[in-house]
């Protein structure tokens, strides 16, 4: 059998995606061939992307397009723009997209893009430029029967539009089937712009449920006040009746113990571009966030947020991942011991890749449906596979990261072997 990684808390993402994959694996008791297919992508890209600045100069941009597995359908996966974005840390998100759509059952399999830029630096102009080219680069390997991007970190519908129009061109005819996440007018789905908020919001009511917490009065902190972030304080309050008595962003975080308006805190971070000086709260800082007292902590920023120096100060009850890979190893061997229930981030912010998928098969069927389909569609997906989840938790007695991975990882292998790829 082939040996698990050492790990360590510095691990990079993939690192850590490899040793997790093997934890499954030693669970399922899967094969040798197989092990070494699944802990590397099958291809990757690796892009220069020249842009002419608005100050004239040309600064040449790097990009990574990466298809982790593509044994259940075509890969699926967001495009960051992000100034610190990595290979490894590409490669880490599609291999956690493989299991994320083979966990919602979806016939796809899993990518991931990513470009080293900062978006904040950038004028629209530029970012429409940057769009274009990586598109260009990337053509021959995209696709609505290949691989179909979606916007992920700073990344939005209008550049998505861009990167839609982009292909359509080269092709030469309309193909809206290319890209998720679209503006409405351009085959974008209904309930897309809050999908991986709704999706977390499903997975938290299921496991109240199974913890028998009763979600009205309940409380919540949340690490990370973007998209993904608001939405979720914001849904907590309208479908659960939970209140987040701390919210945080780069720029800080802010406290009120009767509760925070997830409104008013979306409201001034518009106009001040950070949550910090919001009316009626006090500051608080990130690591005083992560360990308030509070029923539901919803990390929903960016990688290695719970980690081994910090998970042993957590109390919330249940810690619902809405980010990707924001708790290390350590961090969870640590919120088991403390009897912390984890929603694993590629079961609890499914969400997203689901509508996403929803959009794909609206967009090649030319039929559109409503919120409210979209909306009772997403919760039967999540629901099913929170429970399939739990089901083999208490079945194999592991917990629901590994759980979640053992399901995902059997579907990906099966599909493998029906295929014959241990038989060419």
């Amino acid at each position: 059998m082939e040996a698990t990684p050492k790990t360590t808390e510095k691990m990079n993402p993939f690192a850590l995606a490899q040793a997790q994959l093997h934890k499954a694996c030693d669970k399922l008791g899967l094969e040798d061939q197989m092990r070494a297919v699944l802990q590397q992508p099958v291809r990757e890209l690796h892009v220069a992307l020249p842009v002419r600045m608005d100050d004239g100069r040309v600064q040449v941009f790097r990009g990574f397009r990466v298809q982790h597995n593509d044994a259940r359908g075509p890969c699926k996966g967001g495009i960051r723009f992000h100034p610190e974005e990595t290979v490894d840390t590409v490669r880490a998100l599609a291999m956690w997209m493989t299991w994320k759509c083979a966990l919602m059952d979806l016939p796809l399999g899993g990518g991931k893009g990513g470009v080293i830029c900062n978006p904040k630096e950038m004028s629209a102009r530029e970012l429409q430029q940057l769009a274009r080219e990586y598109i260009r680069q990337i053509y021959h390997m995209i696709g609505p029967d290949q691989d179909v991007p979606a916007p992920d970190v700073y990344t939005d519908p209008q550049i998505m539009a861009w990167m839609m129009d982009e292909y359509s061109r080269l092709s030469g005819y309309y193909c809206p089937g290319v890209i998720t996440g679209k503006p409405l007018q351009l085959g974008g789905s209904a309930g897309r712009e809050d999908a991986t908020a709704r999706g977390v919001i499903y997975t938290i009511r299921e496991a109240c449920r199974h913890l028998g917490i009763h979600p009205k009065g309940a409380t919540a902190a949340i690490q990370g006040y973007g998209n993904a972030g608001a939405y979720t304080a914001q849904l907590l309050k309208e479908l659960l009746g939970v209140r987040a008595l701390a919210v945080s962003d780069s720029r800080g975080g802010v406290y009120a113990p009767g509760g925070i308006d997830p409104v008013a805190a979306v409201q001034h971070k518009q106009r001040t571009r950070s949550v910090v000086g919001l009316a009626g709260t006090e500051p608080i800082g990130e690591q005083e966030l992560l360990s308030l007292e509070v029923d539901i902590l919803v990390p929903a920023a960016l990688e290695n947020v719970l980690t081994g120096d910090n998970a042993g100060n957590v109390r919330a009850k249940i810690v619902a991942e809405a980010a990707n890979g924001p708790t290390t190893l350590e961090a969870d061997d640590i919120l088991e011991d403390k009897g912390i229930f984890v929603i694993p981030d590629f079961l609890c912010n499914a969400g997203g890749v689901t509508v996403s998928y929803f959009e794909w098969v609206q967009n090649r069927s030319s039929w559109y449906w409503d919120h409210q389909e979209v909306y009772e569609r997403l919760d039967s997906r999540m629901t099913q596979g929170f429970r399939q989840v739990l089901a083999t938790a208490i079945e194999a007695k592991v917990d629901m990261r590994i759980a979640a991975h053992m399901v995902a990882v059997q579907r990906v292998a099966e599909a493998m072997r029906l295929r014959g790829w241990f038989e060419r």
